[in-house]
């Protein structure tokens, strides 16, 4: 990697930015006095990273994203909340989002690896994993929880204190106002579940069995006669890691699930 830091004339950097190496910001673009650009970070003309936000090694922020603004919360008042996010983050352009707040943690904060496409908008508190993609336009309320390995499609509202499990896919232009369990497809407006996330198992190389144990619990959930709690007193009688994963996932939702 090249350590030698690159900075456009007409970029703004406040004292007390913290800059690593072989980092490259572009024309026009503002680093906030209480950033953290890890090594390698790419920041393109007009993009603003703000507020006390620290970004992991090779990150790269296009044109007029906003990374680390000020919550669009009327309970904001000024507190010195923290957005974090990890390793090899794509922001596309338009893309904003927000640092967290005092009620609900104090700090917004993102994994590894993720994909956030055109006008998307993580807002504050929320907390993504890694290797997430959110497609154009979707928007992430706050407070909201993502696992690992989720795809939001384009266009797609999520209600606020929303948890969606790992492997989950939310269909483009769908609603969701209720948790989505692990490798769950939802669809609509209210968003219901269509089936099982079978594309992204078979590339992350699940092996049938682990498939099959997967499936055997959507089934459990979504087409046997048992209520939510007796599925989960079911759950706690299995081994395998799948059913112990949704399990986790079941104990721990609050808005109860897309059904």
């Amino acid at each position: 990697m090249n350590k030698e830091v690159k900075i456009h004339p007409t970029a703004i950097v406040e004292k007390g930015a913290e800059l690593g190496l072989g980092i490259e910001i572009g024309p026009y673009a503002l680093i906030g006095p209480k950033v953290k650009l890890g090594d390698g970070v790419r920041v393109y003309s007009h993009a603003v990273v703000s507020g006390r936000t620290t970004i992991g090694a090779r990150t790269t922020i296009w044109p007029f994203a906003s990374v680390g603004a000020i919550p669009q919360d009327l309970k904001y008042r000024g507190e010195d909340a923290a957005l974090v996010c990890g390793e090899d983050n794509l922001f596309r352009e338009y893309a904003n989002v927000s640092i967290g707040t005092d009620g609900g943690g104090g700090t917004t904060s993102i994994g590894s690896g993720n994909l956030f496409m055109m006008n998307t908008h993580v807002a504050h508190d929320c907390k993504i994993g890694n290797r997430c993609i959110i497609a154009n336009g979707s928007s992430l309320a706050g407070h909201i929880e993502v696992d690992d390995n989720v795809v939001i499609g384009g266009l797609v509202g999520v209600h606020q204190f929303v948890k969606i499990g790992t492997f989950a896919m939310l269909a483009a232009g769908s609603m969701v106002s209720q948790d989505v369990p692990p490798f769950v497809m939802v669809n609509g407006n209210r968003a219901r579940p269509t089936g099982l996330n079978r594309t992204g198992m078979e590339r992350a190389a699940f092996n049938k069995e682990a498939m099959a144990h997967v499936k055997s619990v959507y089934k459990m959930i979504y087409h046997s006669a048992l209520s939510l709690d007796e599925v989960k007193e079911a759950l706690t009688k299995q081994s395998v890691p799948e059913a112990k994963l949704f399990l986790s996932f079941l104990q721990r939702s609050s808005r109860g699930i897309c059904r």
